[in-house]
C-alpha cells in the first residue's frame, strides 16, 4: 500500500485557474454532472482533485488524478489502483479533519 503523509502535500489551483470553481464531467453513458472543486493538491509530483456534487453531502466526494494530455490540456482520470485511491482519500480526510493530538 502506498502511504502518503500530510507533509508531502503541495496545494495547487491549476484546475481552478483553468475551469473555475465548478467542473462538468461526462460519464461513459453521456450523462453530464456538475461538481464543485473541493480541493486540489500534488503528492510526489502527481496532481489530485477532490470533487463534490453540490446536492450531496460533503463526506461524499470523488478522488481523481489530474493529468496533462499530449496537447497540454488538463484532464481528470479515474484512479484504477485501489491502494492509491484509498491512500489519497485517507490523506484528504486527514487534511480536512485533522485529529487532535491526545496528551
Amino acid at each position: 500500500m502506498t502511504d502518503f503523509s500530510v507533509d508531502q502535500v503541495v496545494w495547487t489551483q491549476t484546475l481552478k485557474d483553468a475551469f473555475g470553481e465548478s467542473i462538468e464531467l461526462q460519464d461513459e453513458k453521456g450523462y453530464t454532472a456538475v461538481y464543485d472543486l473541493a480541493a486540489e493538491f500534488e503528492v510526489n509530483g502527481q496532481g489530485y482533485a477532490i470533487l463534490v456534487q453540490p446536492d450531496r453531502k460533503a463526506e461524499e466526494y470523488e478522488v481523481l488524478r489530474i493529468v496533462t494530455a499530449k496537447d497540454g490540456s488538463l484532464e481528470l482520470a479515474t484512479i484504477d489502483d485501489d491502494d492509491e485511491w484509498e491512500s489519497i482519500s485517507e490523506l484528504y480526510d486527514e487534511l480536512t479533519f485533522p485529529e487532535e493530538d491526545e496528551d
